[in-house]
């Protein structure tokens, strides 16, 4: 069986090697014959192709013949024998040549010939040689086969028959017999495949408006002829007993062809339907002046273009200060609306995103409408809606003045005057204006220029620089001084990470702390200024990635900073490093602390306690610093180590090594002979007082006692957090005074589990006052001038700071819905899908990314 197999193989090595140029060149003519060529060519082209092809066919034919050989039996063997190491076939049919009559001898062979036999049994078929690369280099074969195909799918093998009905004429031309073809092409933007009418039976048949038909008439002229009713032509019309004919279909009717083989369609025109456009939400800007407009498109076969024209609402303009005379000509703004790059445009949803600030219509009222069309040529304009065009939101007083003068030299340039007038008001008095001398000459140069132009007119070059002066004057006047002061706190975070790194000293780091500390004052002080709105309609802008944060945690912060690398711990005062550059970048002021205004009693209450929090940190870690002492005391002349420096005694004796000893225990100070826990490292002294001569348990009681007046002093507050909060607060004290006794017992272990359960009631009652807090605020007197008056009664018509009216009793919100009816199921899932939105948004900062990823996790 192996060697039939490959026998049959050779054969056909040798059919493909001899016989490749025939079957190429039959593929070549088959081709050319299914696509008709034979058809159109000229009578004299047609006999030199069927000679060429005869001669092409016959010359292969005979090459192949020369070259084939039948592959015998022998041949077949001689392959398989090859194909197994040591040919045993071959050595079966060998002969012992010498050595025949020695017995030995004789065994050796006729073992080797059973071990021969034994190995044929592995025979298999050996598979043939069918590639052509050597004999044809350049790969003839494949075109031919190509060409072929391509016949298949776009040909048709009748016409291989008309072949013998070709016939020479006068013309010189080849005529058919009375036969026709056709073809219906959809117009390309509909994505829909040409109807080869041939394969189309009589009958109903739907196409789109505007497909293009091509017939072709074949035969005597006259013995079909065409007859329709769908191009709706009222012009020259060509003779219907033309041999080629092409119209469009424009309308439903009928597409018939008369004659022998005749054959008739009722045609449907598919109308091409009109795209649509809406807005489908509000807009949407941040402070810097981007909006983001979402809108819906729809089209049965793809939306092509679109545009957003934004024309000025004159009507709804506020007509008051520099707007009361007739504006400037102004044209109406048209953006490209933005179209998908990938997926279909027959439905999508999709946001015009863009930043306007600097264009006259920014802030004004204006209409928007939008249009698209799609590509059929169709026009649809949506209803123009009605809207205030978002620009960037200046707070600084002085900045928000020179906008406003912009706008009013852009309006109209019959304000030249009066905008000179009023800057130079506005700069009269230059030192109580509170702004950097470069703006300030910035300012002087722009009124100088307003001054010619008063005097001699002023042009649209003229009035576009000043335009353009205006808004760099007041965008420097907006984030000039919180800029510096952000590259100044960025400055002194990278000193002292960098001071971290190369093993400061005390000294330098403590230089380096007080350089960050003042750094991180100013910048609050000025976001605090930045951020706070000046009037009820600019209001700062609050992401959700913002979060609240006092000051003094900020410094709690750097103190325990500060301590770590005091002690040499500067992997963990780099980790508290980054906690501290994170807060930064999401900090937003908390309202009341870093302003201007007073604080509250609950906000003051909230800060007190967390001084009282650090404090009992700081407590605690002396404590625990002394019992390491008592378990591993330095020896005898060791300085002590950063931190430690207050194990001394006030006599400057060390602590006994037993606990049992008169005058050596742990926490006594020398000879003066103190209770047990009165001293050690409790004479450190913080930077808020406390400390110096002062015993662990003297700070103890101190604490307690400042933490029973604080409870004392906390606001009268409702509700369940409130009361939760005073508990947490009791159980503290409670847990301080234990700590207290046991450190006057020398029991600093005690004392340590009794100042940890302190710590984490003081802060359960923090975070318990912070929610009363914000569910009591605006009960709370003394909110300062923005909400109430001095006396907590609310101004009317006052807001809170989400833009709710104030009730009657002075509750922010308690009288409205927030959500105005809307439903909160869906509100949420809409706020849900906003957030993903933006945490897939690649060109976000990674940190607020980060953040809007762990707010999904939670919900």
């Amino acid at each position: 069986m192996p060697i039939t197999l490959t026998r049959a193989g050779m054969l056909a090595e040798q059919l493909m090697r001899a016989f490749w140029p025939l079957w190429t060149v039959l593929l070549l003519i088959l081709a050319a014959m299914m696509m008709g060529w034979h058809e159109t060519m000229p009578l004299e082209l047609f006999w030199a192709a069927v000679v060429v092809s005869a001669v092409a066919t016959f010359s292969t034919l005979f090459w192949g013949l020369r070259w084939f050989r039948v592959p015998s039996r022998s041949d077949a063997i001689a392959r398989v024998d090859a194909a197994m190491p040591g040919r045993p076939i071959a050595a079966i049919a060998d002969t012992q040549a010498i050595g025949g009559d020695d017995p030995a001898s004789t065994a050796v062979w006729q073992a080797h010939l059973a071990r021969m036999a034994e190995r044929t049994k592995s025979a298999h078929a050996v598979e043939p040689d069918l590639k052509l690369t050597d004999r044809d280099p350049y790969g003839l074969r494949f075109m031919a086969l190509l060409f072929f195909v391509v016949a298949l799918l776009f040909g048709s093998l009748l016409r291989i028959t008309s072949v013998g009905d070709v016939v020479s004429g006068d013309s010189g031309t080849l005529v058919a017999g009375p036969v026709w073809e056709g073809w219906v092409e959809p117009p390309a933007y509909t994505g829909k495949p040409a109807i080869y009418l041939n394969d189309v039976p009589a009958g109903d048949l739907s196409v789109p408006t505007g497909s293009q038909v091509t017939l072709r008439l074949y035969g005597e002229v006259g013995a079909l002829t065409l007859a329709e009713t769908v191009s709706g032509r009222t012009g020259e019309v060509a003779a219907a007993s033309d041999p080629q004919q092409k119209f469009d279909i424009t309308q439903s009717g009928t597409l018939s062809v008369l004659g022998d083989n005749g054959i008739a369609w009722d045609i449907t025109a598919i109308p091409d339907i009109a795209p649509e456009v809406e807005l489908t939400g509000p807009i949407e800007a941040d402070a810097m002046g981007e909006f983001s407009q979402p809108f819906m498109a729809f089209d049965d076969y793809g939306v092509a273009t679109g545009t957003a024209t934004i024309t000025l609402d004159l009507t709804q303009v506020p007509r008051e200060y520099g707007l009361t005379i007739d504006p400037d000509p102004i044209d109406p703004l048209v953006i490209d609306l933005p179209m998908p790059f990938t997926g279909s445009r027959t439905d999508f949803d999709a946001l015009l995103i863009d930043n306007l600030s600097e264009h006259i219509l920014a802030n004004l009222p204006v209409t928007m409408q939008l249009r698209v069309v799609d590509a059929a040529g169709q026009v649809t304009d949506a209803a123009a809606e009605q809207m205030i065009l978002p620009g960037r939101r200046f707070f600084r007083p002085f900045a928000k003045a020179v906008i406003e003068q912009r706008r009013d030299l852009m309006w109209s340039k019959a304000n030249v005057v009066r905008v000179n007038q009023v800057l130079r008001a506005m700069a009269h008095r230059p030192d109580e204006l509170g702004i950097e001398e470069t703006s300030y000459l910035r300012l002087r140069t722009i009124i100088r220029q307003l001054d010619r132009m008063s005097e001699f007119g002023i042009n649209d070059e003229g009035q576009a620089e000043i335009v353009q002066a205006l808004w760099d004057l007041a965008v420097q006047l907006e984030d000039g001084r919180l800029s510096d002061a952000r590259k100044r706190l960025e400055r002194a975070q990278e000193r002292l990470a960098e001071a971290m790194r190369n093993g400061a000293s005390d000294a330098e780091i403590a230089e380096l702390m007080q350089e960050l500390r003042e750094a991180t004052d100013d910048y609050m002080r000025l976001l605090a200024e930045e951020t706070e709105p000046n009037d009820g309609t600019d209001q700062a802008d609050s992401s959700e990635d913002s979060f609240e944060v006092s000051s003094s945690e900020i410094q709690a912060l750097m103190d325990r900073i500060e301590e770590l690398m005091q002690e040499g711990r500067m992997a963990e005062a780099a980790e508290l490093m980054e906690q501290l550059n994170e807060l930064m970048e999401n900090m937003r002021i908390t309202q009341g602390e870093g302003g201007d205004g007073p604080q509250t009693p609950g906000q003051q209450s909230m800060q007190d306690l967390a001084e009282t929090l650090r404090d009992q940190e700081e407590l605690s870690d002396d404590a625990f610093r002394e019992l390491q002492e008592q378990f591993n005391p330095a020896p005898q002349g060791q300085q002590p180590q950063p931190g430690q420096q207050g194990d001394q005694g006030q006599d400057g004796t060390e602590p006994g090594d037993q606990p049992g000893q008169q005058g050596e225990q742990p926490g006594q100070q020398g000879a003066q002979g103190q209770e047990p826990g009165d001293s050690g490292s409790g004479g450190d002294t913080g930077e808020d007082g406390q400390g110096g001569g002062q015993s662990l348990a003297e700070r103890q009681q101190a604490l307690r006692d400042e933490l029973q007046r604080q409870r004392d002093g906390l606001p009268n507050l409702d509700g369940e957090a409130g009361e939760i909060a005073r508990q947490s607060l009791e159980q503290a004290e409670g847990a301080m005074d234990g700590a207290e006794e046991a450190l006057r017992n020398g029991d600093l272990a005690k004392a340590i589990d009794r100042q940890a359960e302190a710590m984490n009631a003081l802060r359960n009652g923090m975070r318990e006052l912070g929610q009363s807090l914000a569910e009591n605020g605006s009960n709370e007197p003394g909110q300062g001038t923005e909400q109430g008056e001095a006396s907590g009664r609310p101004v009317p018509g006052a807001r809170d700071p989400l833009g709710r009216e104030i009730g009657n009793t002075g509750q922010s919100g308690t009288e409205q819905e927030l959500l105005g009816g809307v439903d909160v199921n869906r509100r949420a899932e809409e706020l849900l899908d906003e957030i993903r939105r933006r945490s897939g948004d690649q060109e976000r900062p990674e940190i607020e990314r980060d953040y809007l990823r762990r707010l999904l996790d939670q919900f």
